[in-house]
């Protein structure tokens, strides 16, 4: 007799698909708009009262970099405030990505403008009123700092507080490349490494005996997992070269205690789901408004680094070529900038499929249960949110998409799920 569970799911449920960070995102945005804003009065009104054109003109240039600030700023107060808005059908997640695709643009024309300006200048050199320009460049580079410092934080999302690497050595004998997270337990038989890896899908657990040579015995052995909702489950191992394996998959997430009962002695430890940065096995976080507003003071402050150089150099040996130089280095190291943030931003707002590896996990438990999973779309709907549709045919006439949902909906980052069940024909012979 084949039984399913079937797990109710919530229905009514909201479309708020922001990133963690959002909030404090939006508050150190409008903080760099402040200080910007009131170096750009600092300077338009002193270059006013002293004379200095140079002044008024880096002046105008920190009003530009405050109106790029603006878009990060507006966009997250918008996303904010029309979080619950139902004319927004999958939320405001990505209006972020709207936001950094248009910075990118508006950085794209900056280093075009540094380009031709330099270029221009490198044709027909200009005098330089150096003892202006370099005080101004370095005003211009501490503002940039304070604004990288304000800015500073998960920008672009965050991958394992632990290394990859650990037992590295027993990886490569084993013939895998890394393990997800490992948490290490003093026995009185030795430290072991007890890991969840996840190289192959679905994941399993891995024991192996910190010292070289010591092989370990699947025999009274077991791992015991208990998560936040009290849930239990029992793993048993097989031996494998070098290392003991569990028999049984470990379902997601993989937030949970461990009692490894050993020799009748019990020994804890606890695991915790990680957040992964993008390309890894978990979910892409990155907040691409905050990386737009980012690039534009780091961008800023490489062409201040590099205007105080050319300026410097140029005032010591006459080098009047190094000024115009610094600024088509610049405009390149903008550029690649601009192009990086431009497609993946792009790439988001065109619904490409951005994260194979949860479309993956779909696969394997549609797989597991015995059914064919005929069409799949997964996309992103914000930081660290994603959406899928499914649909399913299943022998199981009993399952319906409350199983599925039920399922799946572990996932990490998996935030909105629509799933269609059809029972699978079967002819009598």
């Amino acid at each position: 007799m084949n039984e399913s569970y079937e797990a109710p799911f919530e229905l009514d449920h909201d479309h708020v698909f922001l990133g963690e960070g959002h909030d404090k995102n939006e508050r150190k945005t409008w903080a760099v708009i402040a200080l910007c804003s009131a170096m750009m009065i600092a300077e338009i009104i002193g270059g006013s009262l002293f004379g200095s054109l140079a002044l008024v003109a880096d002046g105008l240039h920190m009003s530009t970099h405050a109106g790029a600030m603006l878009i990060a700023a507006l966009a997250y107060t918008y996303a904010r405030k029309h979080a619950n808005d139902p004319r927004f059908v999958f939320g405001t997640g990505k209006l972020g990505d709207l936001a950094g695709f248009t910075s990118a643009i508006i950085l794209a024309m900056i280093a075009l403008l540094i380009g031709y300006e330099a270029v221009a200048r490198l044709l027909a050199p200009v005098p330089i009123h150096f003892t202006e320009a370099i005080p101004i460049a370095v005003i211009g580079l501490l503002v940039n700092i304070a604004s990288v410092w304000l800015l500073s934080g998960d920008h672009h999302g965050h991958s394992h507080g632990h290394d990859h690497r650990h037992g590295r050595h027993h990886d490569e004998e084993a013939g895998h490349d890394h393990d997800e997270e490992v948490q290490h337990i003093a026995t009185k038989f030795g430290v072991l490494a007890l890991s969840i890896f996840e190289e192959r899908s679905p994941p399993v657990f891995r024991l192996r005996s910190e010292a070289k040579g010591d092989d370990l015995s699947a025999q009274n052995l077991t791992v015991t997992t208990t998560r936040p909702d009290g849930a239990k489950q029992v793993f048993e191992f097989a031996q494998k070269s070098g290392f003991l394996e569990s028999t049984t998959d470990i379902p997601e997430p993989h937030t949970f205690k461990v009692a490894l009962l050993l020799d009748h002695v019990i020994y804890t430890a606890d695991f915790a789901e990680h957040g992964h940065g993008h390309g890894d096995h978990g979910v892409d976080s990155r907040d691409h408004n905050m990386r737009a507003a980012y690039i534009h003071v780091i961008a800023d402050a490489a062409v201040s680094v590099l205007a105080i150089i050319g300026l410097l150099l140029a005032k010591t040996f006459g080098w009047l070529w190094m000024d115009p130089l610094a600024g088509i280095v610049g405009a390149l190291v903008i550029a690649n900038w601009s192009y990086g943030l431009m497609r993946d931003t792009g790439k988001i707002l065109m619904d490409i499929s951005p994260d194979d590896a949860i479309a993956d996990k779909v696969r394997t438990v549609v797989d597991k249960a015995g059914d064919k999973l005929v069409d799949l779309h997964v996309w992103r709907l914000g930081p660290g949110h994603f959406g899928a549709v499914i649909s399913v045919v299943t022998p199981e006439p009993q399952r319906g998409p409350a199983y599925y949902h039920s399922i799946l909906q572990r996932f990490k980052g998996l935030s909105h799920i629509t799933v269609e069940v059809h029972a699978q024909r079967r002819l009598d012979l």
